[in-house]
């Protein structure tokens, strides 16, 4: 299951609003008037900001629309894409992005969503709301944020989804804060959690769901990045298609290690989230260090992510 993102689109950004200070919401629509390819909740685009800065945001207006809509954090510790957005995109302005893709679907037979998103992790819980709702489905929205201030979509979200929303705020008080295994536990049987968000606060409510007593395929999440842990011993990989071999080192990935030796891996993220990379394994068993695959998809070991997963055998043979 080898992925490329090849085919572009050619948008327009209708309309850019900064919804806090940090926060820009950019609306796309096709520059020939032509219609967008149809999504649906949980979905993202790539957006080609620069040669060799593709980013991936996920969709957060209501599926069925005309446009696409993105909200953007401008976050310092990112490695250029928030910053470039924020920088450079202006109304009128034209860019390429992918078609809509979808590893974070909901769950058609879920008894009753719990949605939970983290900061700019919203975005993606307000099209699965939008959708819910639209099926009328049982769901409930939970918001966590720092403070008021730096949230966005609030007034949109109470206007549409009223006591489905439940807010928490980190600078209103215990009262307030978000409890996920009791909320879990709390929750009718055949519950579903889905969560987004910084990575930390996603691998706290994923615990909690475990915690809870959620059955592993209850639980949905995806994450925007995570810290790539590229330590260990040496090994080798052949890439059979190209027909090289390379050695990749302790602190390397197979990615780079493939680059240098002329090998054209399909890179975006680079953190093991976003699944551009994805490759098959034809000999050797990885070592699973990416938040992409699902632990059923790991345990087969028959693809891998090589821009962080490393090897647990001498030798890997990819089909690349």
């Amino acid at each position: 299951m080898t992925m490329h993102t090849t085919d572009t689109i050619k948008v327009r950004l209708n309309r850019r609003e900064n919804a806090t200070d940090d926060v820009a919401v950019l609306e796309l629509a096709a520059a020939d008037g032509a219609a967008l390819p149809a999504f649906e909740a949980g979905a993202h685009i790539d957006l080609m900001l620069a040669p060799g800065l593709i980013r991936q945001y996920s969709l957060s207006n209501a599926p069925g629309e005309a446009v696409y809509r993105l909200g953007i954090l401008n976050d310092p510790n990112s490695r250029g894409g928030s910053v470039h957005v924020h920088a450079n995109l202006e109304e009128g302005c034209e860019i390429e992005i992918s078609a809509p893709r979808n590893h974070f679907p909901l769950s058609p037979d879920a008894a009753h969503s719990l949605l939970i998103g983290g900061g700019i992790g919203i975005t993606p819980m307000i099209a699965m709301a939008y959708a819910l709702r639209a099926s009328g489905a049982s769901f409930e929205l939970h918001y966590c944020s720092r403070s008021e201030s730096k949230a966005a979509f609030l007034a949109e979200l109470a206007r549409e989804f009223g006591d489905r929303l439940v807010l928490h705020f980190d600078d209103a008080g215990d009262a307030q804060r978000l409890d996920p295994v009791a909320l879990c536990k709390g929750s009718v049987a055949g519950s579903h959690l889905y969560v987004c968000g910084p990575g930390g606060f996603m691998d706290w409510v994923i615990g909690s769901g475990r915690e809870a007593g959620l059955p592993e395929p209850q639980i949905h999440f995806e994450y925007f990045s995570a810290e790539v842990d590229t330590a260990g011993e040496a090994f080798e990989v052949v890439a059979a298609q190209s027909g090289v071999t390379v050695q990749v080192g302790g602190g390397q990935t197979i990615a780079q290690a493939l680059k240098a030796a002329g090998v054209k891996v399909e890179l975006s993220c680079e953190q093991g989230v976003c699944g551009s990379c994805i490759c098959d394994v034809l000999e050797g068993v990885p070592d699973h260090r990416d938040h992409f695959l699902s632990e059923e998809e790991k345990d087969d070991n028959d693809q891998m992510a090589p821009c962080c997963s490393r090897a647990k055998t001498e030798r890997l043979v990819l089909d690349i």
